[in-house]
């Protein structure tokens, strides 16, 4: 008997994409940032866990992005002087980094409420601080739960925490 293919990798990679377009309507927003190859490979750049996932047997089924950069362009982008995209493309590419910008935070519905957001955050967080003496987080709040995750990630650092409006 021939063994199925697994079609669940893709099948949850293709629900992580579908979840993101539809939460950050990223697609019908240019000033936003759009996760292409070219976007992830410059975030790894800038440090290598501005991306993280968790995995299972089936493909990812959480994943977070961090910005780590300047706190003069955190600066902007909270007055609204840069949007999304502008303070990722004026972001230093080999630069001391002080301020970091909880990007996004997405996990598939039935993997909700255990903490796998904020556990990735934190990782990241805490790997990206051995390098960079980050003082401040930063973000542009889609949902309460991101507002939440967010100030939990801010106390657990004993970081001062800003949102645009």
């Amino acid at each position: 008997m021939k063994a199925k293919p697994n079609n669940m990798a893709k099948t949850n990679l293709e629900r992580m994409i579908k979840l993101a377009d539809e939460f950050f309507a990223m697609k019908n927003d240019p000033s936003q940032i759009s996760m292409t190859p070219e976007t992830m490979e410059r975030l790894r750049n800038l440090h290598p866990n501005t991306l993280t996932e968790k995995r299972n047997k089936d493909g990812p089924i959480a994943w977070i992005a961090l910005i780590p950069t300047t706190r003069n362009l955190m600066k902007q982008f909270l007055a609204g002087k840069i949007n999304e995209r502008e303070l990722f493309d004026l972001t230093p590419q080999r630069g001391k980094y002080d301020a970091l910008y909880l990007c996004s935070a997405l996990v598939l519905p039935e993997h909700r409420g255990k903490g796998l957001a904020w556990r990735l955050t934190c990782k990241a967080i805490a790997s990206i601080r051995k390098q960079h003496p980050i003082k401040y987080l930063f973000l542009w709040a889609f949902s309460e739960e991101g507002k939440k995750l967010a100030a939990s990630i801010a106390e657990e650092f004993d970081l001062p925490l800003y949102q645009r409006q």
